[in-house]
C-alpha cells in the first residue's frame, strides 16, 4: 500500500487525461476541415457501425448520458448529418439514422484514422495492444462505480 500521495508523473489519471488532451488537439484541426467536433465525430462513426440505433443504445455505446447526447444529435441534424424519429414499435424511443451527408463522411474517416496512427507512432501492433488495455480498464473502472 501507497504511504504518501502520488506525483503528477506517478498518476495514471494524469497520464490518460494529459494524452487524450493530446489526442483532441490532433483530432481538432482534422475534423474541423468537416465542421465537426470530436463528439459528433464519434456519434458518426457509432452509427457507421450501426446505423438506425436508438438514441439510449447510442449512448450505452459512447458512454453518454441521453441529457448530454440529445443537444449534440439536435445540432448534428440541423446540420443535415443525421435525421430522428420516433421508433414506430415504441413512440417513447426515438431512431438515429445517418443522411446521405452523413453517410458520405465516412469516406474521409480513413484518412483521419492514418494521420492519427501516424502521429501515435504508425505501429499498429502496439497501439492495438494499448487499446484493448485501456478498454480493460475502463470495463474494470466502470464495474468499480
Amino acid at each position: 500500500m501507497l504511504d504518501r500521495a502520488l506525483t503528477l508523473d506517478e498518476l495514471l489519471c494524469f497520464a490518460l487525461y494529459s494524452a487524450n488532451n493530446a489526442m483532441g488537439r490532433l483530432y481538432r484541426p482534422l475534423l474541423a476541415k468537416h465542421g465537426l467536433t470530436y463528439p459528433q465525430y464519434l456519434v458518426l462513426v457509432a452509427l457507421w457501425q450501426q446505423d438506425g440505433r436508438k438514441v439510449g443504445d447510442l449512448g450505452l455505446a459512447l458512454t453518454l448520458e441521453t441529457n448530454t447526447l440529445t443537444p449534440l444529435l439536435k445540432r448534428m441534424e440541423v446540420a443535415g448529418l443525421l435525421q430522428r424519429h420516433r421508433n414506430p414499435e415504441d413512440e417513447r424511443s426515438v431512431i438515429v439514422s445517418l443522411t446521405a451527408k452523413g453517410k458520405a463522411l465516412e469516406e474521409t474517416a480513413a484518412e483521419i484514422s492514418r494521420c492519427i496512427v501516424a502521429s501515435a507512432g504508425d505501429d499498429l501492433v502496439e497501439l492495438i495492444a494499448l487499446k484493448e488495455r485501456i478498454q480493460v480498464l475502463a470495463k474494470r473502472l466502470h464495474q468499480a462505480e
